[in-house]
């Protein structure tokens, strides 16, 4: 593994019962790198993040972060590591606010109990303000000012999922798992969108990971892409490169008859 890889996904093939959903699957995803994964519905590519993360156990190939074996851990102990994560379908709390929902983001990093917490009293006294000092920085970062004491559920769909991008990077995470950040989203949306993916990647240093199915975003923001079809890689390289590969043009839009 190469000193400046911070994730190292080889040779992994997912099976569940006679359907292969990953067939040998290698990447690497380097050390600030923003790495995208595209393909048709049904190509693999939300497997890739849930043998990443812990959902599944592959039957056989390896995932190593930043050295460490993942295969085998519980979501938790991955999450525990510095890989964060957002979902394709929004797993919010819609009654809480903006300002609640980011803080379940810091759970993991609170090391006080549940007795002197609800005392808000000494070390627990100072662990909340410093998470709340965390979650302010994330507020200005993605702009989210205005609605910091409305209930997510009333929120615009879009601001949702800015939400959704907030409470992931409140884990402050090494490497952030991007699953379709822009899906259902207008195009004014989606430019925001990227840009915030693009200053937390460049300003902060963050390693991320995307799946996206808005080839326009994709080709605009990633450093490197790979091609997903049927759980098989057909293409791996610049934005530019895997665009006019024929392999890829073919899965999208059919063999020209």
């Amino acid at each position: 593994m190469n000193s400046s890889t911070i994730l190292d996904f080889s040779q992994v093939t997912l099976r569940f019962g006679g359907v292969t959903a990953l067939e040998d699957v290698s990447f690497r995803v380097e050390s600030g790198e923003l790495f995208a994964i595209i393909g048709p519905n049904g190509a693999g590519k939300t497997s890739i993040f849930n043998c990443i993360n812990g959902v599944y156990k592959p039957q056989t190939g390896s995932v190593l972060f930043e050295g460490r074996e993942l295969i085998g851990e519980r979501p938790v102990n991955v999450a525990r590591q510095g890989v964060g994560r957002t979902f394709q379908n929004l797993g919010l709390f819609m009654n809480l606010d903006l300002i609640d929902n980011l803080l379940l983001g810091r759970h993991l990093q609170m090391k006080t109990g549940f007795f002197s917490g609800a005392l808000w009293w000494g070390r627990a006294k100072t662990e909340e303000l410093n998470n709340r000092q965390k979650i302010e920085t994330i507020i200005d970062l993605l702009e989210l000012q205005p609605y910091r004491y409305q209930p997510v559920g009333l929120l615009p769909y879009g601001i949702q999922k800015r939400v959704e991008l907030g409470r992931a990077l409140a884990m402050e995470p090494r490497i952030l798992l991007l699953d379709e950040p822009v899906a259902g989203m207008n195009l004014e949306e989606t430019e925001d969108m990227a840009r915030y993916i693009l200053e937390i990647n460049n300003e902060l240093g963050v390693s991320i990971l995307l799946v996206e199915h808005d080839m326009a975003m994709v080709m605009d923001i990633a450093d490197r892409v790979m091609a997903l079809d049927f759980g098989q890689t057909i293409a791996t390289g610049s934005p530019k490169d895997v665009q006019n590969n024929p392999r890829v043009i073919a899965a999208y839009l059919g063999e020209a008859s």
